[in-house]
């Protein structure tokens, strides 16, 4: 019942963002800031409504350590699709999401998506790359922060404690940008739908925001490995929620 309700919902929602994106263009002609915040909002709700209908309840933790007034790199572990979902339904300001282009097939969402920002990469393709990540710098320059998860691919790791390797050049994107970093640790997301797919689950969530660094303020070696410094950082956090977890 969960994934029909779900599947009925993104369809709705789908077809309602049509006019809504249109009285947001009408808007953006006045205030750019404006209409980007109530594309946000109304995709929050979407995302929100989503995790409801899932039965999923979220937690989050250390949602003081998102920066209100600047735009972020955040830097998230990935395990399942509802790792989106809920960690845009907690972005305080327009932030997009670089996701695989397969996604972008998909009639209307992939319409909705450029407007929130989001940038479909082709892991297959090294030149289309370097063009998302240029794109996302000037992005993140022009006051919208970027979401990313670099470890390339959903991790199937029995062990919900450990993430596959950080690719480095994702962080080509706070270091161009000069914007802070926000390492985020997810916990629970596969649980609600890949590991029985295709049914949805009701289940817990976690999602725990580290504290922001700049990448130039970190020592010499760390600023040149810093997919591999913001990963232990990550995988400490996942440890910290699974040994919580465990004792309750």
């Amino acid at each position: 019942m969960r994934t029909f309700l779900d599947v009925l919902f993104v369809i709705i929602f789908l077809i309602v963002s049509l006019p809504v994106m249109g009285v947001e263009f009408i808007i953006s002609k006045f205030s750019k800031h404006h209409a980007d915040m109530i594309q946000l909002r109304f995709v929050q709700f979407g995302f929100k409504f989503i995790m409801f209908l899932s039965g999923v309840h979220l937690t989050v933790e250390g949602r003081e350590n998102i920066p209100q007034d600047k735009a972020v790199l955040y830097i998230g572990n990935h395990r399942g699709f509802f790792d989106v979902v809920a960690a845009y339904s907690q972005c305080p300001n327009p932030t997009g999401f670089i996701a695989k282009k397969s996604i972008g097939k998909i009639p209307v969402l992939s319409l909705l998506m450029r407007r929130i920002y989001c940038l479909l990469i082709d892991r297959s393709d090294i030149r289309q790359n370097m063009k998302v990540i240029l794109t996302a710098i000037e992005y993140a320059k022009s006051d919208v922060s970027i979401c990313i998860f670099p470890e390339g691919t959903r991790n199937k790791d029995a062990d919900v404690t450990k993430t596959l390797p950080f690719k480095e050049g994702s962080f080509k994107i706070a270091q161009k940008a000069k914007c802070p970093v926000v390492p985020m640790a997810i916990m629970g997301a596969d649980e609600v739908l890949e590991n029985h797919f295709p049914w949805v689950k009701r289940t817990n969530m976690t999602i725990k925001y580290g504290t922001p660094f700049y990448i130039e303020d970190l020592p010499k070696e760390n600023q040149k490995k810093a997919g591999a410094y913001t990963q232990a950082i990550i995988e400490d956090m996942l440890k910290d929620l699974a040994t919580r977890n465990s004792e309750k």
